[in-house]
């Protein structure tokens, strides 16, 4: 060969290799492409999966008159009756209640949904044209109670704000003849309109709605009313804000909270709060006379709160105190004082840790028992253990001692509990205790192989610094089940911020929290931290960002993000993205308008993205009351997310209700329209007809999260219009 076709075919030759390396790295750049397969294998980790695949999950004690109890457990699917006896240390198991016990259990008759019936279930109450009236349950006979009542300007309404029920908000007193309640006045706040999606003419629904701008919010006239007689006393005081000491407002978890009757039904002890959350005055009410004495009045520079998950003060008037809780050492602690006259007797308890709920107070033995977080050196300060104390503060115990989060469910008497306890990656153990701590016996223990046979694994704990390395922050990781940790994998950052509540929710075990595993089974990492700003800790970890909620926890999170990829290089932090639901909805947006430069793709879930447009009690207790600031526009104007939305640069989705009682659309519409005139390119998902959880859709709303993700984030193709199915019920 001449060296002429020699030097022709080295030059083919070349060329050839520069085709191949050229072709194989375009093949090799080509995006990643998911199957339905893959997204099959990431709905396997969804609750309606994995919940029904925990055998003995916990247990759930019916107290019977003797101390005896009995619960019900799901093995392989098929109910188990247990009845337990304490004194014998004995339990026996059978398929059928009925043959257990001997006798059909008897179910309680305790009104509808829009009744609430008396202690004795002799009576119940119910709102009917603005007026409340009352039922005798064995005759059927029917009496009008109040005769005034007229539009917004009702008697025992729960009807304003993201809460608008037909329940009417009452306290029977104990001997079930007297109602505590109010009559509600809004006549005068805002109203909220939606509009049904349908064919013709369109459906408007309208209702009370306060928000911060209004001002005035609205009103409760306290009143008393003897159903015996139909006597009603109004109490001597002017109108009180509709606001309570643990909830926003006075209607706790739908009912009266902050009043407690003494055990003679002659006087009524209530907590009056001012509308910023600030200042509370104890209160006692002579219910024959309506005349009202002032205890003790406590203020607070942010929001006043009597604890977590209950009301924590306590009427005893037999002795004449109260048990008191209060923030004011910087933790949650009951404080014991002399009723007649306010001051205060001792604190009785006292420490770096927070008491949470007062569950039961012995009177006789001036014993309290209550929960408690982050006394127990070395353990998540987020776990909740059970105590108990003595009224002077002496004698304080542990009656819960294994590491983990407790849930306890005390015998009539009071001589024995039920404790279940797990963490979030260890399953639940229930024990019987007697009530001074002692182990009786050992009851049950949950059994996960049938979910670990399908390839499911536990959340890892984690913990971080703060951003301003003053705290530790707790929370969880999820990983693909085949994480190769040579490779690098996107980051989903789930949030929420609070502050009434985190991120990660209860330290109990479970075998699905949303679809975190879900999503990482797709080919990520999903973090999930409670930064500081939520509850459960100190006060002033509480109190981090009050009045600014654009400050909650973001820089928490990325900090937070940054030390674990230290430890974990397998998380790319080039590619983080960021999701959240109402207040994580607002967390989101926040985090791809403040921080671009690190949150790349956001999905931004029914946000309260401008507190102006959500109901006032919510935003006053956590921002304070609405005020102009030196540069003439308002601390919740400087907040609200629309005015930072031409900062987007990344993937923005937002999806919304549009018939979201709760955070009305209208949030969202003012961050979509900020973006439009910042010509700004979105996405939007719009579900007609839905309220703030989108109902019916929310699988629709998941499976589109995880496209987003996985287009967007991870720059992989999906399956086309995969549909999350739960299975049918046998």
């Amino acid at each position: 060969m001449s060296s002429k076709a020699k030097h022709t075919m080295k030059k083919i030759f070349s060329l050839l290799c520069i085709a191949v390396i050229y072709f194989s790295g375009f093949a090799q750049q080509s995006p990643k492409k998911l199957t339905t397969e893959d997204y099959e294998q990431a709905a396997k980790f969804l609750g309606f999966n994995t919940y029904r695949l925990v055998d003995k999950a916990n247990v759930s004690p019916n107290w019977l008159a003797d101390d005896s109890f009995w619960y019900e457990i799901q093995i392989n699917g098929e109910r188990q009756y247990v009845l337990v006896d304490p004194k014998k240390k004995s339990k026996r198991t059978s398929t059928s209640l009925e043959e257990l016990l001997g006798k059909k259990p008897k179910e309680e008759q305790r009104g509808s949904w829009t009744e609430v019936a008396s202690p004795d279930g002799s009576k119940v109450v119910y709102i009917k044209d603005w007026n409340l009236w009352m039922r005798d349950t064995q005759t059927g006979k029917e009496t009008q109670l109040t005769q005034d009542g007229e539009k917004n300007y009702g008697y025992a309404t729960d009807n304003a704000g993201w809460k608008h029920s037909d329940k009417p908000i009452v306290l029977w007193s104990p001997d079930s003849k007297k109602i505590a309640t109010f009559r509600q006045d809004q006549r005068h706040v805002s109203d909220m309109y939606l509009v049904e999606t349908k064919v013709g003419e369109p459906e408007l629904q309208e209702w009370k709605y306060p928000i911060p701008q209004d001002s005035a919010i609205i009103k409760i006239e306290r009143l008393i009313i003897d159903t015996e007689d139909n006597k009603i006393t109004k109490l001597n005081i002017p109108a009180d804000a509709r606001r309570g000491t643990l909830c926003d407002d006075i209607a706790c978890d739908g009912t009266f909270g902050d009043n407690e009757w003494a055990p003679d039904s002659e006087t009524l002890a209530f907590a009056s709060v001012s509308r910023d959350h600030k200042k509370v005055t104890l209160r006692v009410a002579n219910v024959e006379t309506g005349e009202v004495r002032d205890i003790f009045t406590e203020e607070t520079d942010t929001q006043f709160e009597s604890g977590q998950g209950s009301i924590n003060w306590h009427y005893l008037p037999e002795s004449d105190e109260i048990i008191w809780y209060s923030e004011r050492d910087d933790w949650g602690h009951l404080y014991l004082y002399d009723l007649e006259t306010g001051e205060l007797k001792n604190q009785i308890t006292k420490g770096d840790f927070v008491v949470t709920s007062l569950t039961k107070v012995d009177e006789d033995k001036k014993m309290l028992y209550f929960y408690a977080q982050g006394k127990e050196e070395g353990r998540d300060p987020y776990f909740r253990h059970f105590y108990s104390i003595k009224f002077n503060g002496k004698g304080l115990k542990l009656l819960t001692p294994e590491n983990g989060t407790h849930s306890v469910s005390l015998s009539p008497d009071n001589k024995y509990f039920v404790d279940n306890y797990s963490q979030p990656n260890v399953p639940n153990v229930a024990v019987l205790r007697d009530i001074k701590g002692r182990k009786i016996m050992d009851l049950e223990k949950a059994d996960i192989s049938r979910l670990e046979a399908i390839g499911w694994q536990a959340p890892t704990p984690i913990k971080v610094k703060s951003a301003d390395e003053k705290w530790d922050l707790y929370g969880l990781m999820f990983t693909p089940t085949d994480l190769d940790e040579s490779k690098k994998y996107p980051v989903v950052n789930y949030i929420y911020p609070g502050p009434q509540g985190g991120g990660v929710g209860s330290r109990y075990f479970s075998p699905s929290r949303s679809d975190h595993q879900s999503l990482a089974e797709l080919g990520f990492i999903v973090v999930v931290i409670d930064g500081s700003c939520n509850p459960g800790r100190s006060k002033s970890f509480h109190d981090a960002c009050y009045g600014n909620m654009g400050n909650n926890t973001l820089e928490d999170q990325i900090s937070g993000l940054k030390q674990l990829a230290e430890k974990h290089p397998y998380m790319d932090l080039d590619r983080v993205g960021v999701w959240g639901h109402s207040g994580g909805g607002f967390a989101t947006a926040d985090a791809m308008f403040s921080y671009p430069e690190f949150y790349k793709v956001g999905i931004s879930e029914s946000g309260n993205h401008d507190n102006r447009n959500y109901e006032d009690d919510w935003g006053e207790r956590y921002i304070g009351l609405i005020e102009e600031t030196e540069n003439g526009k308002t601390n919740y104007e400087l907040q609200a997310n629309q005015y930072n939305a031409a900062n987007l640069q990344g993937d923005l989705l937002i999806a919304h209700g549009n018939l979201d009682d709760n955070v009305p659309p209208y949030n969202s519409y003012l961050v979509i329209d900020a973006l439009i005139k910042a010509n700004k390119d979105f996405d939007l998902i719009i579900f007609p007809n839905a309220r703030h959880g989108y109902g019916m859709d929310s699988y629709y709303m998941t499976r589109r999260r995880w496209d987003y993700f996985v287009e967007n984030l991870m720059g992989a193709e999906h399956p086309k219009e995969f549909k999350i199915e739960m299975p049918k019920r046998r």
